[in-house]
């Protein structure tokens, strides 16, 4: 069998870094967030990829990634880390490869696999104390096939899955809360949309070691019904209304990096969305839009 002529994204002509050639959505905020923190991590890295959205990146023989790249079931990324991690280490404990070659090993899952399918196995990876960098792009929902409710899915949303009239009836889980149990080395919230907060978090977590787990929103067109050019706008109004709080644990204390003063109504970010839809049509659902508010006001109340 011939070698491919071109191995990497990088050497077709003139493709660019993450996202050439590749089947993502345009507007993704996913991808925003990972643009930030790959032009930190740089090619030095080995990606250990769930299941899910980002593994369209990746069509082979090709990979977007200047670096290593290595594919898991949805649930098996920390796990297929741990794996990856060991045979680093053993191949530096023989010099097989010199310091100058080690990689750093980053996981990088959905919420599907975040929240739900892979949390025993990142459970796990924390508890032995794994040397990696977890990465987590939150669309709220199973969106690579079709935005079906997930662990992270927020209350009233519309999805493939919650249909009524209400929405999703459940709660967002606060993985960051769970992860934060586990004393890992850090963990932090992200967004594309803050780039000067998100690589901070990025060079911070590079310096440490051990577990080191963030968790990024990101506005999803096509599971969030919105343009494709507004994804950067409902990421700051996520941060703005006090939706997605921009906060980092580290050495067992939890501080949020950015407090959003004045406060937005959540209302200018839900009406933008048409998953949020029917809180506005055929009638405002004030009770519902109230309630949600409430939830975050409560939140906020707690930290300022």
């Amino acid at each position: 069998m011939n070698e491919p002529k071109f191995r990497y994204m990088k050497d077709l002509p003139s493709a660019r870094l993450l996202g050439s050639g590749t089947a993502m959505c345009a507007g993704c905020g996913g991808l925003q967030a990972l643009h930030g923190i790959y032009d930190i991590l740089g090619e030095k890295t080995v990606f250990i990829n769930a299941a899910g959205c980002m593994t369209l990146l990746s069509v082979y023989p090709f990979t977007p990634f200047r670096g290593s790249w290595l594919y898991t079931s949805m649930a098996s990324a920390p796990a297929g880390a741990q794996g990856v991690r060991d045979g680093l280490d053993i191949l530096l404990e023989k010099k097989r490869i010199s310091t100058e070659e080690d990689l750093e090993v980053v996981v990088l899952t959905g919420d599907g696999a975040a929240y739900g399918m892979g949390l025993s196995s990142t459970s796990g990876a924390i508890e032995r104390d794994l040397d990696f960098l977890y990465i987590c792009y939150d669309n709220e929902g199973y969106g690579n096939t079709g935005q079906q409710f997930s662990g992270a899915t927020p209350h009233g949303a519309r999805t493939a899955t919650s249909k009524g009239p209400r929405g999703f009836t459940g709660f967002k889980k606060d993985l960051f809360s769970i992860w934060a149990a586990h004393r890992p080395a850090y963990v932090a919230t992200i967004a594309g949309a803050e780039p000067l907060d998100l690589a901070n978090k990025i060079e911070k977590a590079r310096n440490l070691k051990g577990p080191r787990l963030l968790i990024a929103i990101a506005p999803c067109p096509t599971g969030w019904d919105y343009r494709p050019e507004d994804s950067v706008d409902i990421g700051k109004l996520a941060v703005r209304t006090g939706i997605w709080p921009l906060k980092e644990y580290i050495d067992g204390k939890v501080v949020h990096t950015k407090i959003p003063h004045p406060r937005l109504p959540v209302e200018e970010y839900l009406k933008r969305q048409g998953r949020f839809a029917h809180l506005f049509t055929p009638a405002p659902d004030t009770a519902l839009i109230a309630e949600i508010q409430a939830r975050v006001d409560g939140y906020w109340k707690g930290v300022v």
